[in-house]
């Protein structure tokens, strides 16, 4: 054990001017940092991320950004590895792992499968999916419990059995829990929910991901990600008034649009970055997710500091300080693009209705929406939720309460408040802010993800009914929210959901317009001040964490053979070395089909642990081309039109392989997994669309899929739902080698295209395989 005295040595040599690379190193080894509290001995590792680093440089001979400084900084064998931006596929060894409830059922159940007796990296899960709001929070909670108290215990004897920490319902959402306790600066953490990226608000390389890539880090595996390309958005000026960081990430989604952040990590940098709070940097990046980027992150600074402090972390953040230098960008590091937004310019925003990128100035919302045709009389405000349900996000949206208070005001429109952890709501509860949102009218709901992801018990409108909700979360797709295609989402900050929801209308712009108190006079709200943090320590709560025994090996793991709820996996078919002949096509999809197209949250989040359940969910969302119709199909034997899940099993039951049509971005949004089990359970062998979002290609490649783009996106044209299609080449299946499509058209022509795809060697063989967990079975019996 180094004393005391020896770190005030090396703290003197620093601050003497000693080269700060012969000292860091040193003082990392001796120091040992743990990641958490929860892992007293899994230490912080700078000096791997700094000789790694130092590899790279090297060997690139260039100056680096801070994406590529923590994502080399994790390669295994950074001496060997080809790297090249957007085009090389990297082998990486994160960190540590996250799971929420709803993905760590399928995660945990391919963890089982692999046979290992414990996850080689720390990991957790978070019970904040299954939680439905409906009464309010504690109601909701004890509801929650007795509903779901087969799967919970499933996840909590996993978790015990494998070494995982286990988050029970009621603590939070995963990504709050992951800033408060696990994310920090430089750190590599992959988590089973697309908006994992929040982490970068600590200065973390965050990345969503399927579960399948998620049992590889467990396992001990190196975790495949194409070498990403890097965008940087240069913030200038600084926020003040009614704007807010989410106007920051809504301004970005309206330039780069729901795709235009593919393949891409999002780099904010310049003056600017330090006028936003850690917590609202952590908003920045999550919504990230909506413009399809792998993840998005923020340079190391003092907020950040002071975030790790208030948060029980102050040794994390001297570490940090010591190793500053390659938590920062270098100079002159280089972009493959660049977007300048200057703070002190961006007017407050609003996004929607149905996708997350369509912008508007709060200003104009109402003028656009009468002109639209979209309601403009706000049924619900919603704040809170992974994105936006910060101390400083509670705390600005009690400020304009108040001031609605005083003048006698409540919400005209129906207000919810979700908390993003059990940490945050004693905090608000014990400050104040949660009297102050009931008292405007608010009803706080269970700390979890609740209305965001479809898990909302409505009653105030019929399905079918046409109407507008304001919400502060991160996505509007069709009715995501409630289920109901008419519902016009739109997501926007938490005052400003506030605002809007005193004054029940799109039209009210808080910047300009006056509101009438209960004694006749009209009114200005002033703009929301809030501190960042609490000015006492955060109250922790209740304590709602179980650590794993340092010994799980005599843990029972229960899963009954007649649940309804869970269900053991079995290995899905190898390739037979053929080509995929004849196929037929179950849909070819029209516009927009995101990963809640393909498999709906909402009600069918109780079947995410039982495959052939939740596969009656296949893709009925989408829209059916031939009939312009929802879960409506041909079914090509019989030619009667069916439920599209129907269709599939049909198919499967007469042993017929069939495939998807898709259109751009296919597969964008959740990072769910079960929109690749699906139709490889049921059947599916090729989906084929003008383009992929990033998770959902990389979980098709995981579950024995083939996705393929066509080379000539016109050819979407040439395919109809009445041809059969035929994959040939696949013996001579090639990384960068197109494959040759042969549509067979019912009078009997024929005419051939051209696919690309992304796979390189390693995911050729989990197609020929028949799966990623296949081979790695494959692999563990040869090493054997």
């Amino acid at each position: 054990k180094v004393p005391v005295v020896t770190f005030s040595f090396f703290q003197h040599a620093l601050n003497s001017g000693i080269r700060r690379y012969h000292v860091a190193p040193a003082l990392c080894q001796r120091a040992k940092v743990a990641m958490s509290h929860f892992e007293p001995n899994e230490y912080i590792n700078y000096e791997k991320l700094e000789k790694n680093i130092n590899i790279v440089r090297k060997r690139l001979d260039r100056p680096l950004t801070l994406s590529e400084k923590i994502v080399y900084g994790h390669l295994d064998e950074p001496e060997k590895q080809e790297i090249e931006r957007g085009k090389t596929y990297l082998r990486l060894r994160p960190d540590r792992v996250a799971m929420q409830d709803a993905t760590a059922q399928m995660a945990m159940l391919q963890f089982i499968s692999s046979g290992l007796p414990k996850v080689a990296v720390p990991s957790t899960i978070h019970c904040d999916h299954l939680i439905e709001a409906q009464l309010g929070g504690e109601k909701d909670l004890r509801r929650a419990k007795d509903i779901n108290q087969e799967v919970y215990n499933f996840l909590a004897t996993a978790g015990a059995k494998y070494g995982v920490g286990f988050w029970k319902p009621g603590s939070g959402i995963i990504h709050q829990i992951i800033l408060e306790n696990y994310s920090y600066p430089g750190v590599m953490l992959i988590g089973t929910d697309s908006h994992t990226p929040n982490g970068g608000g600590l200065g973390g390389v965050c990345i969503g991901v399927g579960g399948a890539d998620a049992v590889d880090v467990m396992a001990g595996i190196p975790w495949e990600l194409k070498c990403p390309k890097v965008i940087g958005v240069k913030l200038t000026g600084k926020l003040s008034g009614w704007t807010s960081p989410k106007d920051v990430i809504l301004k970005v989604a309206g330039i780069l649009t729901v795709k235009g952040g593919t393949g891409a990590i999002i780099e904010y940098h310049g003056p600017g970055v330090d006028s936003i709070s850690c917590t609202g940097m952590a908003t920045i990046c999550n919504m990230g997710a909506e413009i399809g980027a792998t993840t998005s992150i923020f340079p190391y600074n003092a907020r950040m500091k002071k975030y790790l402090g208030k948060t029980g972390r102050a040794d994390i953040a001297a570490l940090a300080e010591e190793f500053k230098q390659h938590l920062v960008p270098d100079s002159g590091c280089q972009y493959d693009q660049v977007i300048e937004i200057n703070l002190s310019e961006l007017k407050p925003h609003i996004n929607g209705p149905f996708t997350p990128d369509l912008a508007h100035p709060v200003s104009d919302i109402g003028a656009v929406a009468e002109k639209e045709g979209w309601p403009v009389d706000i049924r619900v405000g919603l704040i809170g939720s992974c994105t936006n349900s910060s101390y400083e996000d509670m705390g600005r949206s009690a400020a304009v309460a108040k001031q609605a208070l005083a003048h006698g005001l409540k919400c005209k429109s129906k207000f919810t408040i979700t908390p993003g952890s059990e940490q945050i709501r004693a905090t608000i509860e014990r400050d104040g802010y949660a009297k102050v949102l009931r008292d405007v009218g608010g009803l706080v709901l269970a700390n979890a993800c609740g209305p965001c992801i479809g898990q909302w018990d409505r009653k105030d409108i019929k399905k079918g009914e046409k109407n507008t909700i304001v919400t502060s979360y991160n996505r509007n797709f069709t009715g995501r929210n409630d289920a109901n295609p008419e519902t016009h989402a739109f997501v926007t900050s938490p005052e400003i959901v506030t605002a809007l929801s005193i004054a029940g209308t799109l039209k009210f712009n808080p910047e300009t317009d006056y509101l009438t108190g209960a004694d006749g006079k009209k009114f200005k709200l002033e703009a929301p001040d809030a501190d960042e943090l609490p000015k006492l320590e955060f109250d922790p709560g209740q304590d709602t964490y179980q650590y794993p025994p340092k010994d799980g090996s005599g843990q029972h793991v229960d899963v009954s053979p007649t649940s309804q709820r869970l269900q053991l996996l079995e290995p899905f078919d190898k390739w037979d070395g053929k080509d995929l002949e004849d196929m037929l096509i179950l849909i070819k999809v029209k516009g927009k089909c995101t990963t809640d197209h393909i498999s709906a949250a909402g009600p069918w989040l109780k079947f995410r642990g039982h495959l052939d359940n939740i596969s009656n969910n296949l893709l009925i969302g989408a829209i059916n081309i031939e009939n312009g119709k929802a879960n409506s199909v041909r079914n090509a034997l019989t030619q009667e039109f069916g439920p599209v899940p129907d269709t599939a099993r049909y198919y499967k039951k007469m042993g017929v392989k069939w495939a998807v049509i898709g259109d751009e971005n296919y597969g964008e949004g959740s990072s769910r997994e079960h929109a690749a089990l699906e139709p490889r359970h049921l059947g599916g062998r090729v989906i084929i669309t003008k383009s992929f979002a990033r998770i959902h290609e990389t979980n098709l490649k995981k579950q024995g899929l083939l996705p393929l783009t066509f080379a000539d996106p016109a050819d979407y044209n040439k395919i109809h739902p009445v041809d059969k299609l035929s994959i040939v080449g696949l013996a001579d299946f090639a990384p960068g080698k197109p494959l040759k499509c042969i549509i067979k058209h019912p009078n009997g022509s024929q005419e051939t295209i051209m696919l690309n795809h992304t796979f390189n060697e390693s995911q050729i063989e989990w197609f020929q395989a028949g799966s990623a967990l296949n081979r790695m079975k494959e692999l563990q019996q040869k090493s054997s």
